[in-house]
Parts: structure tokens; sequence; C-alpha cells
């Protein structure tokens, strides 16, 4: 990959990148680090990687710093508590955003991945298999359960939307 290919790529992925941190994250300067670690780790491989597949290789290193980032932000916070304030949240107000933000943040961390990068960010089964290291029989169940959960999530009495 040359100077101009890497460049090109950091006009072209760094809006999405950053959107899917953020969604995983739920922290701006978290995805903003996520966004510069992983242009960062692109750079330091850049005449390993194909300029082809440095999409894939970008949103693969953000996922990866994603999930370590959750893992580390649960030790620091302790995971009883954060467990705690995801059971008692009731909505006050039907904002469906808000509602659906709240139903994500309580999928798997791979169902969350999944879902995002299916549905927000619009990969094909393979890419996103691709992307987590798993086949895409596993992504289509993991996809599959997270929409279930959704659903499930939306319609229940204690979140009438």
């Amino acid at each position: 990959m040359t100077i101009k290919e890497f460049n090109n790529c950091v006009d072209l992925y760094s809006d999405g990148i950053y959107r899917f941190a953020l969604k995983m994250l739920r922290n701006e300067e978290l995805a903003q680090d996520n966004v510069q670690d992983s242009f960062e780790k692109l750079w330091v491989k850049h005449t390993g990687v194909d300029a082809a597949k440095a999409k894939s290789y970008l949103f693969t290193t953000s996922y990866n710093a994603s999930i370590d980032t959750i893992r580390r932000e649960k030790l620091k916070q302790g995971y009883l508590q954060q467990t705690n304030e995801h059971a008692t949240y009731q909505p006050t107000n039907y904002d469906v955003s808000q509602v659906l933000s709240q139903a994500i943040e309580q999928l798997p961390d791979i169902q969350k991945s999944a879902i995002l990068l299916r549905d927000y960010e619009g990969y094909s089964y393979e890419e996103i298999g691709e992307i987590t290291g798993l086949n895409e029989s596993q992504v289509k169940v993991y996809i599959y359960r997270a929409r279930l959960f959704l659903k499930n999530y939306l319609v229940s009495i204690d979140n009438l939307i």
C-alpha cells in the first residue's frame, strides 16, 4: 500500500470506523482513540496490506480493539455494577432510537458487533465473518439471535413503544 492509498483509506473509511466504534464503545473519546489506533496499526503494516483489503483490515482492527476496550472498562467499573444499571432501565419517554440503543447494549459483544456491522454499516455476511473471525453460518446465527432478542425486547410491555 502506498502513501496515497493510505490517505485515500483515511478519507473513505474513518467516518464508518468511528460510527462503528462509537456504537460499540458508547464513548466519543474512546471511539476516536479506536479510529486513531486502527489507522496507526494499518500504517505500521502498510507494506504488507493490500489496498483492496484495507477496509476489512481496519474494521477487524477496530472490532478487536473495541472488544479489548470493553473488557478493560468492565474490569474498571465492575461487571455487577454495569449489569445492574442495564437491568433497572425504565424509559421515561418513548424515543425509539434510545430504546433501541439500550436494547443493543444488552446484547452479548459478538451479537452486538455482528448486528452493527450488518444493519448499521451494511456489510455482507462474508465480510462480517472476515472481520470477526467467524464463518458465514455463525454470523447468520448471531445476527438472527440478536434480531430475535431485539424484537422481543422492543415489543415487551416494559419497553412499550
